[in-house]
């Protein structure tokens, strides 16, 4: 399993990376702007997520990654201990909600019901309007009827039939499946997204003008 710590706490953050490290691969960094960068590179399973940074509030790209629809499990660290702050985390989508300081052994525990939980909501079988994914077997169906995807547009359609009808923001197609943060001196995405539903229906992809697609029933 691949973390992301967003702590900006030396002292503390030495000793969560050395501990946790024992267990899990893990990224250490101590602002928002690494933060980001991090994750438009690599593919997280779990973030540990510190809200007063140096360059700005862990709960604005929370909301962010949110609004995104990243999926991976959050964890808020913070010594914010009010009842208001503790909501606000929550509410605003991380998954779990810890006030510093607080007991190594009880973050690991906490850690791994996150993850528990979250391979758990991975089905075997995704399914959407017709279209639908069997993980086993690694094969798409269109009405029952087997499809023959390039990798690209498999892995377009499957971020999207993750997504069940909400919109996928296009800077994170570009993240998850070409490692870009924009693609403005190349339609790579728009190539792909047009080979895709050539293959599936136009109308089944809907592009969400200044955000990105999403899939539609049909």
């Amino acid at each position: 399993m691949y973390l992301l710590l967003v702590e900006d706490d030396l002292g503390l953050g030495n000793v969560l990376l050395k501990i946790l490290s024992r267990t899990y691969r893990v990224d250490w960094v101590r602002n928002l702007a690494s933060a980001k960068s991090h994750f438009q590179a690599a593919q997280y399973d779990l973030i540990l997520l510190d809200l007063g940074l140096p360059d700005g509030d862990g709960i604005d790209w929370l909301l962010q990654l949110r609004r995104e629809n990243a999926d991976q499990p959050i964890l808020i660290l913070s010594a914010r201990d009010g009842l208001d702050d503790r909501v606000q985390g929550l509410d605003t989508g991380a998954d779990d909600y810890i006030v510093k300081p607080f007991e190594p052994e009880e973050l690991q525990a906490r850690i791994r019901v996150l993850l528990r939980r979250h391979q758990g909501r991975q089905q075997e079988i995704c399914e959407y309007g017709g279209l639908s994914y069997d993980q086993k077997l690694d094969q798409f169906y269109l009405r029952g009827d087997a499809l023959n995807l390039p990798q690209k547009e498999a892995q377009l359609l499957l971020m999207l039939l993750q997504s069940a009808g909400n919109k996928v923001h296009r800077e994170r197609l570009l993240q998850r499946i070409y490692g870009l943060v924009n693609d403005s001196e190349s339609n790579t995405l728009d190539v792909h997204i047009y080979a895709l539903r050539k293959i599936i229906g136009k109308e089944r992809i809907e592009t969400v003008r200044g955000f990105g697609y999403r899939l539609v029933k049909r």
